[in-house]
C-alpha cells in the first residue's frame, strides 16, 4: 500500500476538501474505524457527514448487498418496478410510518440530499402557486441553485457566481441573542401587511442545524412556525437530512417536536451503508406531480433499495437501537461538559448530533487538527467553523466511543495549554 497522494494534487479539481484535513488515502474501513495506507487506523467522529450512521460496511447490509449483485438482481431501474424497491416501499411503511401514524409518498429523487429539496421546493410553488421560500440564518440545504438560494454560508453561495432569489431570510431560534424572541420577529414580519414580506410557498428548516453550528431549535419554536405556515396558507419543509435516521434518538428528528411537517427531506444515511440514495416525503393531497415532471437519472439505485431496507428492519423494527442511541447521547453530552469547560465553550445540539463551540474557527481547527494525529477524524461546524463536531456512527461500541472523545478531551487541553504558554 502506498500513501503517495501526488495524483489528487496532479489530476483532482482544487475544490476537494475534506481530503485536506485528512491527508491520508484511505483502504479499508469497519464499524466506526477507517485505515490509511500509512497503515495507521483512525475513529472515525465524521462518518460520510451522517452518512454513515450505522459504521462502515455493516455486516449485514454488506452480505444483502452481495447476495443481490451476484443473482443478477437490477442495478440500475430508473422509476421501473422491482423486486428491491417494492420490498423498500413496504417496509418503510410498515417500521417507519405506520407505527408513527404517519402519512406520507415517497418521491425517489436523484441520489443527493440536494436533489430531494429541490424537488422540496417545486412542488411547494406548484402547490400554492407562489414564489418565495422562507429559510433561516445559518442553514444548510444543498449547493444547488435552488437549495442554495436556501442556504445561509455565504462561501458556498458566493460559488454560485449569480444572484440566487427567490427566498426571504429569517432568524433562527437564538440567532439574535437570548434577548430577542426570533418567533415574534417571524410572526411580525407575515402578520403585518406592511411589512413588505409576502406569504411564501413553504418554510424550511432543520431542526438541529448541523453545517450551521449544532443550533438546536425548540418544541415551542418548531410549533410556532409550524402555526404561522398554516395562518399563511403555506408548507412547512423539514429538511431531515443530516439530522434525521436515528442521529437524533429518534427516526425522524422532530418525532418529539409536535409538529407535523407536509414535506420532509432525507438522504445521508438513508441508505444504510452510504450508498447514494435521496427521498422526498409529501403528504398524499400534495401529490400533485405530473409524470416525470421532476425525474433523475440515478432515482432508481436498487442497491441502495436493497441496504435501505436491511438498515431498517435490524435498527428500527423496535425501540431498541433508539434507546442506545439515547444512552450513548448522555454519555456524549457528560464527556462534552467536560471538554467545554475546558475550552471556555459551551455544548450544542442535541442526541448524537453534538458538539463544543469554542468560541474560534481557529481553536476549532486545531484542536481537530491534534485530534487527527492522535489518531481520530473530526471535523468542525458553524458560521465561523467554532464548533467541533462529534458526527461517530450511532452503532459505535462504547469503549471505542470514550476512547474517540478522551483523544478529543486530551487535543483540546493541548491546544489551549499550548496557546496559554504561548500568550504568557
Amino acid at each position: 500500500m502506498t500513501n503517495d497522494l501526488s495524483v489528487y494534487e496532479n489530476v483532482e479539481s482544487n475544490v476537494r476538501s475534506y481530503c485536506r484535513s485528512f491527508p491520508v488515502s484511505f483502504t479499508s474501513a469497519s464499524g466506526a474505524e477507517i485505515t490509511g495506507a500509512d497503515g495507521k487506523t483512525y475513529i472515525d467522529f465524521l462518518a460520510g457527514c451522517s452518512s454513515l450512521n450505522y459504521g462502515h460496511n455493516d455486516e449485514d447490509m454488506k452480505q444483502a448487498l452481495v447476495d443481490y449483485i451476484t443473482s443478477d438482481g437490477i442495478t440500475h431501474g430508473l422509476d421501473f418496478h422491482t423486486e428491491a424497491k417494492g420490498a423498500l416501499l413496504e417496509a418503510f411503511d410498515r417500521i417507519i410510518l405506520q407505527p408513527r401514524e404517519m402519512d406520507y409518498r415517497l418521491q425517489f429523487t436523484g441520489p443527493t440530499g440536494a436533489n430531494a429539496v429541490e424537488a422540496a421546493l417545486k412542488l411547494a410553488r406548484k402547490v400554492t402557486g407562489r414564489d418565495r421560500i422562507v429559510a433561516f440564518t445559518n442553514g444548510f440545504h444543498g449547493v444547488t441553485l435552488g437549495a442554495l438560494a436556501c442556504t445561509g454560508n455565504g462561501y458556498h453561495r458566493k460559488g454560485a457566481s449569480r444572484p440566487l432569489d427567490g427566498v426571504d431570510r429569517m432568524p433562527y431560534e437564538g440567532a439574535l441573542g437570548k434577548d430577542i424572541d426570533s418567533l415574534k420577529v417571524l410572526e411580525e414580519m407575515y402578520r403585518n401587511p406592511s411589512s413588505g414580506f409576502e406569504a411564501p410557498a413553504a418554510f424550511i428548516l432543520e431542526t438541529v442545524q448541523g453545517e450551521g453550528g449544532l443550533n438546536d431549535s425548540s418544541a415551542e419554536w418548531l410549533q410556532g412556525v409550524e402555526r404561522l405556515a398554516r395562518e399563511l396558507g403555506a408548507l412547512l419543509i423539514v429538511d431531515d437530512i443530516q439530522a434525521g435516521c436515528g442521529r437524533t434518538g429518534t427516526f425522524f428528528s422532530f418525532e418529539k417536536m409536535g409538529i407535523a411537517p407536509d414535506i420532509v427531506t432525507m438522504a445521508k444515511s438513508l441508505s444504510g451503508m452510504g450508498l447514494p440514495f435521496a427521498m422526498t416525503l409529501l403528504r398524499p393531497e400534495l401529490d400533485i406531480w405530473s409524470p416525470a415532471e421532476h425525474n433523475g437519472t440515478f432515482r432508481g439505485n436498487n442497491h441502495a433499495f436493497v441496504t435501505a431496507r436491511i438498515a431498517l428492519e435490524k435498527f428500527w423494527s423496535d425501540a431498541s437501537f433508539s434507546q442506545k442511541v439515547e444512552a450513548k447521547a448522555e454519555l456524549l453530552e457528560g464527556k462534552l461538559k467536560e471538554i467545554a469547560i475546558k475550552t471556555g465553550g459551551k455544548v450544542k445540539g442535541r442526541g448524537m448530533f453534538r458538539g463544543v463551540d469554542v468560541g474560534s474557527g481557529e481553536l476549532a481547527e486545531e484542536i481537530c487538527r491534534e485530534c487527527f494525529e492522535n489518531g481520530l477524524i473530526i471535523e468542525t461546524s458553524g458560521a465561523h467553523g467554532e464548533v467541533v463536531k462529534v458526527l461517530a456512527p450511532l452503532t459505535i461500541e462504547v469503549g471505542l466511543f470514550e476512547r474517540g472523545l478522551d483523544i478529543m478531551a486530551e487535543a483540546a487541553a493541548t491546544v489551549v495549554k499550548a496557546r496559554l504558554s504561548a500568550a504568557a
